[in-house]
């Protein structure tokens, strides 16, 4: 059996990381450039760092603060925000990213994953699903969940691995910073759909809910979290232990 992973995730804008609930809300948190070589030297499985803003101000992510990041980790390294293009993957590539997070312009041009999946290889390429319930389907928004596509969940995820896609991360907008535990429904659905690795985003709130994600859901891979790692309330090192006590495998 694969070791499930532990990821905690950066969401930053103008050079620092913050937190918000439902993508709304946002507050200032800590320097990424910190907050990275904590992570990286904690247990943390992979890291994740997303530019928020990037795509909704049509700007390119910030690459400066990334390889500063970048220097910081050695640990898997997962960057997305404003990549529309294979110029974008390794512009990302060479300040220090293992793997690059495809979201809004994967929407606008689906054929970017296969592009970066046949260029750089499937293992490179995580489609990142912000997806929030809208007359009881799960839709897909981009924009950092400002702008409702339309897509339909399981219709765009089929699409995306058919395209090439190594992983997807499920960031559900109805559960996001609102610590009640995972989206279990959304993802159950997703992981009935597909069959790459499923990384769940969206409503940590306690190392309960990461053994309650893998004990409901074997097929989910990875579970990731922001403001319970940020602010100290779990720390990674005892949510692995209390995971290997509940007889789901991890890397100690």
């Amino acid at each position: 059996m694969l070791a499930k992973r532990i990821i905690p995730c950066l969401d930053v804008r103008d050079g620092r990381v913050v937190k918000g609930m439902n993508f709304e809300g946002i507050r200032d948190v800590n320097d990424p450039v910190e907050l990275a070589d904590f992570y990286s030297s904690s247990g943390a499985d992979e890291l994740v760092f997303y530019d928020i803003t990037a795509s909704n101000e049509n700007r390119k992510l910030f690459t400066d603060v990334l390889k500063g990041v970048a220097k910081k980790v050695f640990i898997p390294l997962t960057v997305g925000g404003g990549v529309n293009t294979l110029a974008d993957f390794e512009r990302v590539l060479t300040a220090g990213a293992d793997k690059v997070s495809v979201n809004s312009g994967a929407i606008k041009n689906p054929n970017l994953i296969y592009e970066g999946a046949k260029r750089y290889g499937s293992q490179c390429v995580m489609l990142s699903m912000d997806v929030k319930r809208v007359d009881g389907k799960f839709t897909v928004f981009s924009n950092g969940g400002r702008i409702n596509t339309g897509l339909d969940m399981v219709e765009f995820a089929k699409k995306g691995e058919e395209l090439g896609a190594g992983e997807i991360c499920l960031n559900s907008i109805d559960t996001d910073g609102v610590k009640k535990g995972f989206d279990i429904e959304m993802l159950e659905t997703l992981s009935s759909a597909v069959n790459i690795p499923i990384i769940a985003s969206g409503g940590a709130g306690c190392a309960q809910d990461f053994v309650t994600l893998f004990k409901k859901l074997p097929k989910v891979d990875a579970g990731l979290g922001a403001s319970i790692f940020h602010f100290k309330e779990v720390a990674i090192s005892d949510l692995k232990k209390l995971l290997k006590e509940n007889g789901i495998e991890v890397r100690l």
